[in-house]
């Protein structure tokens, strides 16, 4: 576990550098660059995501090792945007972190259902994290490509802290 780790809100002059951070995470399973090309615009991070306060990074000693973001979906269910750990920080415990705290942010909004849409190569993270596949959905960037779909349920789940 990471443990010079402290998580908190993204400021609106991260942005272009936590866009870099999703690039290089999203490269390190190996695509192709044509594929990284075509999946750019959905990585970016923007000023007015970060301007809504649902973006929140992690720093490890220091440096920037991860962020996550939410996306509202309705009244009780909040998306995992993006959930990235820069390659340098992997397998430390960072993800495990970011999902905690993106639950007890979720829960402390009010929202009782953590939506999250992963890469094929993170479906043993989620599994990991509590989280629960129910299905699919066609990826933003790469046409006919089917991403897992995810839950965790937080009302009653230690990870939420409800």
């Amino acid at each position: 576990m990471a443990e010079f780790s402290t998580i908190r809100r993204a400021s609106l002059d991260e942005t272009e550098r936590l866009s870099e951070l999703a690039f290089r995470s999203k490269a390190y399973w190996g695509y192709s660059g044509a594929f990284m090309e075509a999946c750019r615009d959905e990585l970016a991070v923007t000023r007015s995501m970060v301007a809504d306060d649902l973006v929140y990074v992690s720093e490890t000693n220091g440096e920037l090792s991860g962020f996550y973001s939410l996306e509202h979906l309705s009244d009780t269910e909040i998306e995992l945007g993006h959930l990235f750990v820069d390659p340098g920080f992997m397998g430390i415990g960072i993800g495990l972190q970011l999902v905690e705290h993106a639950c007890r942010t979720a829960v402390n909004l009010g929202f009782n259902r953590l939506c999250i849409q992963g890469d094929p190569n993170a479906e043993r993270f989620y599994l990991r994290c509590g989280a629960v596949r129910i299905g699919e959905r066609e990826s933003a960037s790469i046409p006919n490509r089917m991403l897992p779909l995810f839950e965790i349920q937080l009302v009653g789940n230690p990870r939420g802290g409800a």
